[in-house]
């Protein structure tokens, strides 16, 4: 039965990758008339009234999102984009720059200094289009006057080990960034840009999807110290980091354009995919499997060890009392969580979620949790993330391991490694987020 479940829960998730597919998720938001007009969504858009059409863009998507837009459009005149090593596809008129990710690299500040040689000069008889995907914030790196690459690295660095959430990581890395937070439409300003996003974050905010680089900035220079503080990371980010914050915040640096600047009266954007997309097509592929199923939420923040505890307790309550589901049960989440690093094993917040789902239903039949990231990686691995049942940690301490150490190191990776429960899908070209799925035999 364990097996049958495994399948099951790869079938599904396969499903969900599938409704995320960013190429066909960007052409089915656009379609050209024989007149030349473009419809975006709701908005239509005369070809005719531009001289040239550029294509920009970051993310682990950014690929197959310019593919569409080169199917689309009758002409692209110069194209540049950077997405995460790996996934590259071949496209005709838009350059391709691999960058680093989580943590930036040099590569991505190249593409994005490319990005800005595109974008300066133009006018208003310009008209860009900017595709943007999870992965963008650290793929379009360029920092600020005044701070360096590795300056940025060690920030990003602190960020992820201290188990920030992405909207308080990217309200930073905006005021580090010389093209974040709405800062790429003042650069192309007064050209009109079309920003085409496939959302990687809880609730579609588009400020917080890599960062906004073409979206109005809410945060400020003073809530990035707020944030800093109450995470007590003052020590760990370099001194020239935290002088830059302060001087801003002291209004000595000019913030990132806010909502109501006339500016993005040129600037339009429409989400293309998201996780809620992802989840729907989920829950049908489960339904056609013969499972009763839900959606718990798309919307699934926090610690993953918290989070793993949670799903394990609705697991068991369906099999004790069939309550919110009869067996065949299968509940679904999306979302992101977090995991605040304490050890120095190699993992990512699928997989811890799946080691602390394991310890929780050891010895629990019937019931399987699997979560993956629909990039298809968890954290600096080779894997999307893990599966677990009732018998994973008995089959570990078999083999002489301790679910609980590796917990304790965040040693995910290793431990599913050594019981053959990762799941691992190579770069799957898209990213909403992380899908999770309880399945009850």
């Amino acid at each position: 039965m364990t097996q049958i479940l495994r399948e099951h829960a790869m079938e599904i998730f396969r499903a969900g990758l599938a409704a995320a597919d960013p190429e066909q998720a960007v052409l089915k938001a656009l379609h050209l008339s024989q007149s030349g007009v473009l419809s975006v969504g709701d908005r239509k858009i005369s070809l005719a009234g531009y001289d040239r059409v550029f294509v920009v863009g970051a993310g682990k998507a950014a690929c197959p999102m310019a593919r569409a837009l080169e199917k689309t459009l009758p002409h692209i005149t110069e194209g540049q984009i950077v997405t995460k090593y790996g996934h590259v596809m071949p496209l005709d008129f838009v350059k391709i720059v691999e960058g680093g990710h989580p943590v930036p690299d040099a590569n991505g500040m190249l593409g994005a200094r490319a990005i800005i040689g595109l974008l300066e000069g133009l006018t208003e008889r310009d008209l860009v289009f900017c595709v943007i995907s999870g992965g963008g914030s650290a793929l379009l790196p360029l920092p600020a006057k005044g701070l360096t690459l590795a300056q940025k690295q060690e920030a990003t660095s602190a960020l992820l080990a201290c188990g920030a959430p992405i909207q308080e990581m990217n309200a930073i890395r905006k005021h580090l960034s010389a093209v974040k937070g709405g800062q790429l439409v003042r650069i192309a300003h007064p050209a009109t840009m079309i920003s085409l996003v496939l959302s990687d974050v809880i609730g579609d905010d588009l400020d917080i999807i890599a960062s906004g680089p073409t979206t109005p900035d809410p945060d400020t220079f003073q809530r990035c110290l707020e944030i800093i503080d109450r995470h007590q990371m003052c020590l760990n980010f370099p001194a020239e980091v935290m002088g830059h914050l302060e001087r801003g915040a002291a209004g000595d640096l000019p913030e990132t354009p806010k909502p109501g600047d006339p500016m993005f009266n040129h600037a339009h954007t429409l989400i293309v995919g998201s996780s809620r997309q992802s989840l729907l097509q989920a829950r049908d592929k489960a339904k056609g499997l013969g499972y009763n199923t839900m959606i718990l939420s798309s919307l699934i923040d926090g610690e993953a060890q918290d989070v793993a505890k949670v799903h394990v307790g609705i697991a068991k309550e369906i099999l004790a009392t069939g309550n919110p589901l009869q067996r065949p049960a299968c509940v679904l989440s999306g979302g992101e969580t977090t995991v605040t690093i304490k050890g120095k094993g190699k993992g990512g917040r699928n997989m811890e979620f799946a080691l602390a789902a394991a310890i929780a239903i050891q010895g629990v039949e019937g019931a399987l949790l699997f979560s993956a990231g629909t990039d298809g990686t968890d954290g600096p691995t080779d894997a999307a993330g893990a599966y677990c049942d009732g018998g994973t940690c008995s089959r570990a301490e078999a083999m002489g391991l301790d679910p609980h150490d590796y917990l304790l190191r965040n040693d995910s990776y290793n431990f599913f490694k050594k019981t053959e429960e990762l799941v691992i899908t190579g770069p799957t070209m898209t990213n909403v987020m992380d899908l999770r799925l309880i399945l009850i035999s």
